[in-house]
């Protein structure tokens, strides 16, 4: 079983294709730049050119979907999974939608979120059936939810356990608890009336709740903003040097 899992896991994470490979989009110079950063293991600059063409190109999924991949490869699983998600919703082929399925997969078996896993190959498999690393996948992710279902499961099945035993002793509360409200009720309206009455009402002050800090680590921050600076500061001397000399004409080349 462990030799198994393991082979399991090793298989999924390898199958990264770096769609950017297959095309080139006109007047996006952020992705090649992109797609070499990647292909050097530089993935915090890789990410950073891909957030820049997915930015100026939204409605593609080729960017979205290798920023995916880098963000991935930076230990970042469950971040990877909303780029994934856009490049699901812009995807306008079979072969786009099974490879974001399959590593949207990838991101649920490290959560261990089996149930979503499988739900993920399942739609990958659909778009390409013959893919067999996916087909792996899908039945490791089965067999992995067999024998690790989801822990709402098992809970649901002790709360109806204790079910029966809590609804004698809820119905012996009740009028208790009904009594006990009208009190408190009828002590807070003649509290109300006497605070009216000597000019003392007060109002509740409610506290913004304070803002809590992002998941994001501080050097993960420092290198994506360093490589946000360098990719705009090439656009701009490439910018610079095509006024001097010119801009060539591009072809566009889509999936």
């Amino acid at each position: 079983m462990k030799n198994f899992i393991k082979y399991g896991f090793t298989f999924f994470a390898l199958l990264f294709v770096g769609l950017g490979n297959i095309l080139a989009q006109e007047k996006d110079k952020a992705l090649p730049k992109a797609n070499e950063a990647y292909s050097e293991s530089k993935y915090a600059e890789a990410e950073a050119a891909y957030r820049i063409s997915n930015s100026k190109f939204p409605n593609r999924s080729v960017s979205p979907y290798n920023l995916g991949n880098a963000i991935y490869k930076q230990n970042q699983a469950s971040e990877a999974k909303y780029a994934y998600a856009k490049a699901l919703k812009n995807a306008r082929s079979r072969v786009q939608k099974h490879k974001a399925y399959h590593n949207l997969g990838n991101v649920f078996m490290k959560e261990k979120n089996y149930t979503e896993a499988v739900e993920a190959y399942k739609n990958a498999l659909r778009n390409n059936p013959a893919d067999e690393q996916t087909r792996y996948n899908f039945a490791l992710a089965k067999k992995m939810l067999k024998e690790n279902p989801p822990k709402d499961n098992k809970d649901k099945k002790d709360k109806n356990k204790d079910k029966d035993k809590d609804k004698d002793k809820k119905d012996q509360d009740k009028d208790k608890k009904d009594q006990d409200k009208k009190d408190e009720n009828k002590k807070d309206q003649d509290k109300k009336n006497q605070d009216k009455k000597d000019g003392k009402d007060k109002k509740d002050e409610n506290q913004p709740p304070k803002p809590q800090p992002g998941g994001i680590s501080k050097d993960r921050l420092q290198n994506l903003l360093d490589a946000v600076n360098n990719e705009e500061k090439k656009i701009q001397d490439k910018v610079n040097a095509n006024k001097v000399k010119g801009k060539p004409v591009e072809t566009e080349k889509d999936w």
